[in-house]
């Protein structure tokens, strides 16, 4: 699969923009601030109905505009496929598959799979568990649309339980709607650990071997997926914790506060591993993600590298770059310098100066 082209309006720095992409590497380089960054979202944003920087459609859309307008071409299997995207201020965005306008993001997802990486994506060791869940949540999200469903099902059940508990403390005839909620919550949260489970066992047999290459083979690395509860016991836990809820006013069982944790020869590297082993075990992470795509879908990703090689030692660099030869691949940099020094072959350079792209 790949991205042919993307026209945007209003969008971020850019009043109007045409871009034609090349099926191998295309490098955006340029000074910091100049708009480097904003195309490789846009295109993120087309694919995944997301902004890889968590931003509002109002955070995106051009200063004292009302809206943007993003179109988008992809071919996969020989077949070109136009998505089209409106954002608006004050409403939800408006999205059309070849003309076609559509009712869910969901049916969205699955047309393209994206990589992301930027420089933040090096500290998911060392982040919160919110970040680590984001990460196996967005991959999922684009890999099979029923957990999808599942999570997004999952959420809305645990922000009304949340009110309700909320609520307690003046309305004490909740508890027999509080039942009707644990049941769903139970039942989705069930799913959603299952999938992770599954999720976390095929990356950690793509993982190991990657890591092992990465390190010279000095470094086992293991992913453990640590659960806040087991699916098998999740009904009778909540049950259990409901008076803790009610004291607390909110959820605190549940996948929402799961976690993932990262062994190097079966030592916690958030807690005791260097910088330098927290950042290569964020590569091999990545590494390991584009395989796990090209597994599950028969296809190749699509890659997009946010100003990450500047962040990387010679070595990294040089195995990143080996391994990304056959993938259509994004670039920002602010300069070309580790491309020669790597003789990585460039099909396509885009200067990006002030908004504007030569």
């Amino acid at each position: 699969m790949i991205v042919e082209s993307i026209e945007l309006e209003k969008f971020r720095n850019y009043k109007s923009l045409k871009l034609r992409f090349d099926s191998g590497t295309n490098i955006f380089y340029g000074d910091n601030a100049q708009g480097k960054t904003n195309i490789l979202e846009s295109v993120y944003l087309c694919g995944t109905t997301k902004s890889h920087k968590g931003s509002k459609d109002r955070e995106i859309i051009q200063f004292q505009e009302d809206e943007s307008h993003l179109r988008m071409r992809v071919r996969r299997n020989e077949s070109p496929i136009e998505i089209d995207m409106h954002l608006k201020r004050n409403k939800p965005k408006g999205i059309a598959i070849n003309g076609v306008p559509i009712r869910k993001a969901s049916e969205l997802f699955g047309i393209a799979n994206f990589v992301f990486f930027s420089p933040e994506d090096l500290n998911i060791i060392k982040d919160g568990p919110s970040v680590r869940r984001h990460f196996i949540d967005m991959e999922l999200c684009q890999l099979h649309k029923v957990y999808l469903h599942h999570l997004s099902n999952y959420n809305k059940v645990v922000n009304q339980r949340n009110k309700l508990l909320k609520e307690y403390s003046f309305r004490t005839d909740i508890m027999d709607t509080l039942d009707i909620w644990d049941i769903q919550m139970a039942e989705y949260g069930k799913k959603v650990i299952e999938e992770r489970r599954a999720f976390i066992r095929q990356l950690n047999d793509i993982i190991v071997l990657i890591h092992k290459n990465l390190t010279g083979n000095k470094e086992h690395l293991q992913i453990t997926y640590e659960e806040n509860v087991s699916a098998e016991a999740f009904a009778d836990t909540l049950s259990r914790n409901r008076e803790k809820d009610l004291r607390m006013k909110m959820s605190m069982t549940g996948p929402h506060r799961d976690d993932i944790c990262f062994l190097v020869d079966g030592v916690d590297i958030r807690r005791f591993g260097s910088q330098g082993q927290q950042r290569t075990a964020a590569l091999s992470l990545k590494l390991s993600e584009i395989e796990l795509v090209k597994q599950e879908i028969g296809d190749t990703p699509i890659l997009l590298l946010d100003d990450v090689l500047s962040e990387l030692d010679s070595s990294r660099q040089k195995y990143l770059l080996d391994g990304i030869h056959d993938i259509q691949t994004f670039i920002t940099c602010t300069g070309l310098d580790d491309f020669v020094q790597n003789r990585f072959h460039i099909n396509k350079v885009f200067h990006v100066v002030e908004g504007q792209v030569y």
